[in-house]
């Protein structure tokens, strides 16, 4: 008994509350697809992580929920290039999640008492070698240059890297809704912006390590990333699970997707303003961080009683501030019953999509 205490005792024992600063971590929640294909641009992908591009780097990827996933998570991130790319002078293509500024004030940074943070994750490749992992802070442009490697070709690895706290006067991160700490595995890097690694420091651009691997110089490269966790510490700790709902609200913050269940699913209701313009409006599941943009794809109908009037342009208007909980959205048309009540959906279109942007 005696000695099983002890084995207990060593054992880490993670703090109680919620511990991980990233959201979808375990890659669970696909709102926008699971597969969005990115070529020579920026985007969104699985939710809250993003592709970014620095240097108008031209290259062509897939990016997918894939289910092959280390024991104890059911799905991660996975991208396939697409086609062959080689970066130049200062070009770089990073995933990265960017988390709200008012998120990591607890840090203290810019103080002596600023605190360790430990990001850990699980990695897997056919293309080993040497990798960049990199911190930016948005509003104080200063960054933090490391690496990890992945050693051994298609074997899930986990992966530990400690920050150190930045205690530059001026580098604490400010109280509001928008981005803080810019979370980024860099997947090729030009010569002009690798560098060794490095403490915290002023910069604002993208920047990965020496001998950081080309993931693009083949069509055969792939690259999976789950089980992404950035907590106070020095200490990796267990993953923390979170159910898919609680998942699924935490990043509703940032983009909500109406579902189409079926071929006519009603997305809101609200009434003719006149023959040509629908006005309704949309009461979010959770507060939205900011006044959203919005895109939709697929064919939209307005209906009343038993008649509907096809919509063309749909869009939001009166959307502004922080923690939005419902948006105008108005519709053109034509022909509308002026004064009726009627529903927005789509169109005998399932695959239509309705998204809210609230990203940072």
């Amino acid at each position: 008994m005696a000695s099983q205490a002890r084995e207990l005792a060593n054992k880490s024992i993670a703090p109680p509350g919620r511990r991980n600063l990233i959201i979808n971590g375990a890659m669970q929640v696909a709102q926008r697809g699971t597969s969005i294909s990115i070529t020579n641009t920026t985007g969104y992908t699985l939710d809250r992580f993003k592709i970014a591009s620095g240097s108008s780097y031209n290259f062509d990827i897939d990016v997918t929920q894939s289910s092959l996933a280390p024991t104890g998570f059911a799905n991660s991130l996975k991208i396939d290039v697409q086609a062959t790319s080689t970066p130049s002078g200062s070009a770089n293509a990073v995933l990265e999640q960017k988390i709200e500024s008012q998120n990591t004030t607890h840090l203290n940074y810019g103080s002596s008492s600023g605190k360790y943070i430990v990001a850990s994750f699980w990695v897997k490749s056919n293309k080993t070698g040497t990798y960049g992992f990199t911190l930016l802070h948005s509003s104080k442009t200063r960054n933090f240059i490391n690496s990890y490697t992945i050693n051994s070709a298609d074997t899930w690895e986990k992966k530990t890297i400690i920050i150190n706290p930045d205690t530059a006067t001026g580098a604490g991160f400010d109280d509001n809704n928008l981005s803080g700490l810019r979370v980024q595995w860099h997947l090729s890097t030009g010569p002009d912006d690798q560098l060794g690694v490095r403490d915290w420091a002023d910069d604002s651009s993208f920047r990965s390590i020496t001998g950081q691997v080309n993931l693009f110089d083949s069509t055969s490269n792939e690259f999976y990333l789950t089980g992404v966790q950035l907590e106070v510490g020095t200490v990796a700790t267990e993953f923390e699970h979170r159910s898919y709902g609680e998942e699924l609200a935490l990043c509703q913050r940032y983009c909500f997707v109406e579902p189409q269940t079926d071929t006519y699913h009603m997305t809101l209701t609200g009434g003719y303003a006149g023959s040509t313009l629908f006005i309704g409006t949309k009461h979010l599941p959770v507060p939205l961080r900011a006044g959203p943009s919005i895109s939709t794809t697929g064919n939209y109908q307005t209906n009343f009683d038993s008649n509907a009037v096809d919509v063309g342009t749909i869009s939001v208007v009166n959307a502004s501030g922080s923690n939005v909980t419902s948006v105008e959205v108005r519709g053109t048309c034509s022909g509308a019953p002026s004064g009726e009540v009627g529903h927005l959906r789509n169109k005998n279109d399932a695959t239509a999509t309705f998204i809210l942007d609230a990203e940072l």
